[in-house]
């Protein structure tokens, strides 16, 4: 029986668009991600540099950027949030039928603007609806590094067959269902949240 349901955030939620900052950045001359900025990336969304930190790293690789274009670039991935998936959300944490957590790769810029874009008082809503919400920068965690998951099961008192974790990335669903996690791998162009009670039925 499913008593725990565990959320990613970003194309669960809200809305993204994954090409944006590599198609920015292409404008922009710089047409290679490479293993420097892969590496940057994963420590900040561990929180082990800071967003200035970040931003310097990337003025000092591509002198044609500036502050304010790179966290543009940055923060482009970022669209809205549809208000019938928080007023879901909402009505469920109401139920009160299962714990609600949260679990987001993501990082300090990310997270400004998402709050720039919903409202403070619509994010305040949504965050008030997990009794964890668990961030990659906030935690030193991301996943899909088995001890991401292992720290929410521990911190919280999980069994992982009584959890449903929920990811729009199928390299974080296969990571959580080794360790015995059920999971929805969601497709967000077929997909919706709010369609998790007849999508995976069998489980409740």
């Amino acid at each position: 029986m499913i008593k725990n349901l565990l959320f990613d955030f970003g194309d669960v939620f809200i809305n993204l668009d994954k090409k944006a900052p590599e198609q920015a950045l292409a404008k922009m001359g710089i047409r290679t991600i490479d293993d420097d900025m892969i590496t940057w990336h994963n420590t900040y969304e561990k929180g082990l540099i800071t967003s200035d930190q970040l931003t310097e790293n990337y003025l000092k690789k591509f002198p044609q950027l500036t502050v304010l274009s790179f966290q543009q670039t940055w923060n482009s991935i970022i669209l809205d949030f549809p208000q019938q998936r928080l007023d879901w959300i909402i009505d469920l944490a109401k139920s009160k039928k299962y714990r609600l957590l949260l679990l987001s790769n993501t990082n300090d810029l990310h997270i400004e603007q998402v709050i720039k874009n919903m409202g403070a008082v619509r994010y305040s809503q949504f965050q008030s609806c997990f009794e964890r919400f668990y961030l990659s920068q906030q935690i030193n965690l991301r996943k899909p590094d088995l001890d991401s998951y292992d720290y929410v099961l521990r911190k919280d008192g999980l069994i992982a067959n009584e959890t449903l974790f929920i990811d729009d990335t199928i390299l974080n669903t296969a990571a959580a269902s080794s360790m015995g996690i059920h999971t929805w791998h969601l497709e967000p162009d077929f997909e919706d949240v709010t369609q998790l009670f007849e999508v995976k039925k069998a489980l409740f």
